[in-house]
């Protein structure tokens, strides 16, 4: 594409008002992409954003914004329960899409909008991009060449603690831009550590290890309601979840989504092998050399992404941004990004899966796959 990228943002809420906007509209970019419609079921959200960020047009629905046809492309940024119509949507639309985490709550959804977005010649690009980042691809190589020799187990996770309830500068005010409620992260569907958080680690991990084969788990409520500014927030939704990944041939690995609590110093991802352990960006207690670590040293991960540059590194969710421009470059270049829908289709089923397990009490086979694109 030749002209900047018409990108859509469907929903205005935490993730739009922190990253993508701030990002998205800033000089740097203006050539490539163009943010030019918002949606939001809120309409003086929507509104308010528009015109704090300079975006032309406000809707109350996708389906309205997509009618307008003044987009090529959408981030959809709305809670995860509304993913999968949003998106089937857009690819109906001939709309290529960018899905926040995570694309859909089942594999079976997942699986329908590649095989629609493909027959539509639609580009799909799903968050968390975890391999976009240099000191995974790193990772990965070190483990393939054998720096951990025969790996034995790896564990990752994440908590919710009260990370959203808490996010001040959109949740603890009184207009539409600072009084976003955070209840949807605790009901069903779509609502839950796994989805939000644990995504993130085991996108990574899966990325370095592969497709998992079968999963058991147990899951279930922990912490059945929740305040937030005075009021109960009651949750429907699973806050304790524990996993047990196989891989094949005997390696297994420990995930986990909870309510609260971390492992002390887990960075992702924490692989152990018969020559040591991999913890974030150490190898053995020693920090792992990739491009751009002296980036992350002097500000935080997002900052050794590729297009987490200059004043972009100030800024919240680089990753996110990161993850449209992924799709911009795909536009542009024809290149094939390393944030795929097929990863995110398996990660979902492996939620999906034990959940299942949960509920059965049996270890679950799964059936997706996917491929990692050349990463010379």
């Amino acid at each position: 594409m030749t002209d900047p990228v018409r990108l859509g943002i469907v929903g205005t809420g935490s993730i739009t008002l922190r990253g993508l906007l701030p990002h998205l509209t800033m000089d740097d970019v203006r050539s490539r992409v163009r943010v030019t419609a918002l949606c939001d079921p809120v309409i003086e959200r929507a509104r308010a954003a528009a015109e704090k960020f300079g975006v032309a047009s406000a809707y109350t629905t996708f389906e309205e914004m997509l009618d307008a046809d003044e987009v090529d492309a959408v981030s959809i940024a709305s809670p995860i329960g509304a993913h999968y119509r949003q998106g089937k949507l857009a690819i109906e639309h001939g709309k290529h899409a960018h899905f926040n985490k995570t694309m859909t709550t089942t594999a079976s959804e997942a699986g329908e909008l590649i095989e629609l977005a493909a027959a539509r010649g639609v580009k799909l690009v799903a968050s968390p991009g975890e391999l976009v980042h240099p000191r995974l691809q790193t990772i990965r190589r070190l483990v393939r060449e054998g720096a951990l020799g025969r790996l034995t187990w790896a564990v990752t996770g994440a908590n919710f603690g009260r990370y959203h309830e808490e996010e001040k500068s959109v949740r603890h005010g009184n207009t539409p831009l600072t009084n976003i409620d955070p209840s949807w992260y605790f009901r069903r569907p779509g609502g839950g550590p796994l989805y939000d958080m644990t995504v993130y680690g085991l996108h990574a991990l899966t990325a370095v290890l592969g497709p998992a084969e079968r999963v058991t788990a147990f899951s279930g409520v922990r912490i059945s309601e929740r305040e937030f500014q005075g009021r109960s927030l009651p949750t429907d939704m699973d806050d304790q979840t524990l996993m047990v990944l196989d891989f094949g041939d005997s390696l297994y690995g420990f995930v986990y989504g909870v309510a609260a609590g971390d492992l002390p110093q887990l960075g992702r991802p924490l692989i152990f092998g018969t020559r040591g352990v991999i913890n974030g960006g150490w190898l053995n207690g020693e920090a792992i050399d990739y491009l751009g670590r002296e980036l992350v040293e002097r500000h935080d991960y997002d900052a050794a992404l590729p297009h987490v540059t200059g004043d972009h590194r100030k800024m919240e969710e680089g990753h996110v941004y990161e993850d449209v421009m992924q799709l911009i470059d795909w536009l542009d270049s024809g290149t094939q990004t390393l944030a795929t829908a097929e990863h995110a289709r398996h990660v979902i089923e492996i939620f999906e899966a034990a959940y299942r397990s949960a509920e059965t009490g049996r270890a679950q086979i799964l059936r997706t796959r996917f491929e990692v694109p050349d990463l010379e």
